[in-house]
């Protein structure tokens, strides 16, 4: 089985998934309230998404790491294959809880850590992304309608748009955007939908940095893919690939995801200020 063929299959758990999502909004259970926020549509989702892969993908050659069971399972079960799918069931449960509509479902394969085949669904927007490593990213409606996606070419910080989270905000996040050079900013929740904001050409990068807490490779893995085959990139502030499957699920450190004209330099400003602001 080819990766366009995996990714067919993930297109239709991932359009089954959003349906899932769709209907749960109506209405659904706050299991677990705080910081981390778990409902009741986070879990029919996720149930769903890994009954129908692993009824194709069999568990004794493709490992499983979801937001809602990893912590049931030891980690060597995963850290001994190559190929793991990456789930996140409901990326942005805030704003599903708070109805925004901008929340999203991520699914990718990795194969050695780094993402082979995405899918990015945003339910309440009627669209899903897909991506295959070499094969481009494109996204799809409910009625079939199918195209190929590409980020924009904007190449000067003048032009440039950022798009930020409303919550996932800390001092030092708030004092490296006020000094970064890139000054157009737009509010959006999840990441999925952030970085589908990207591919369809209505903003041009995004930064995350984790302060006490980080994202999970559940938050990037599917997003990461979509990108990158859309002609961005999706970086460490170094400019290291973002590497998956580790023991640590955490991704510590600052991420920066762009439409790839001028990603070095973005790297660079990020860098160098934020090596200004832990100085104060």
């Amino acid at each position: 089985m080819n990766f366009e063929e995996i990714c067919t299959i993930a297109r239709r758990v991932g359009w089954g998934a959003a349906n899932i999502l769709i209907e749960q909004s109506r209405s659904f259970e706050v299991e677990k309230s705080g910081d981390s926020p778990v409902t009741s549509a986070d879990i029919a989702a996720n149930t769903y998404i890994l009954e129908k892969l692993q009824s194709v993908f069999d568990p004794q050659t493709f490992a499983y790491l979801s937001e809602e069971t990893y912590q049931s399972q030891p980690a060597e079960v995963r850290l001994n294959r190559p190929w793991v799918w990456i789930i996140d069931p409901l990326d942005g449960t805030k704003d599903f809880i708070n109805r925004t509509g901008e929340y999203a479902m991520h699914i990718a394969l990795a194969y050695q850590g780094r993402p082979v085949v995405a899918i990015v669904a945003c339910p309440a927007f009627g669209k899903l992304y897909s991506a295959t490593l070499e094969g481009g990213t494109w996204v799809e409606t409910a009625n079939g309608d199918r195209t190929r996606i590409q980020v924009s070419n904007k190449s000067d910080f003048t032009d440039l748009t950022v798009v930020a989270s409303r919550s996932h905000r800390d001092v030092r996040f708030n004092q490296l955007m006020e000094q970064f050079p890139v000054k157009q900013q737009r509010q959006i929740g999840s990441v999925g939908c952030k970085i589908a904001a990207i591919v369809e050409q209505q903003a041009d990068l995004y930064l995350a940095l984790s302060g006490k807490s980080a994202a999970k490779d559940w938050d990037f893995a599917a997003p990461e893919l979509i990108l990158t085959e859309a002609g961005g990139q999706f970086t460490y502030f170094d400019q290291s690939p973002v590497q998956y499957n580790r023991a640590d699920v955490n991704q510590w450190g600052g991420i920066l995801a762009s439409n790839g004209k001028i990603h070095a330099q973005l790297c660079d400003a990020a860098i160098a200020l934020l090596g200004e602001i832990d100085k104060r």
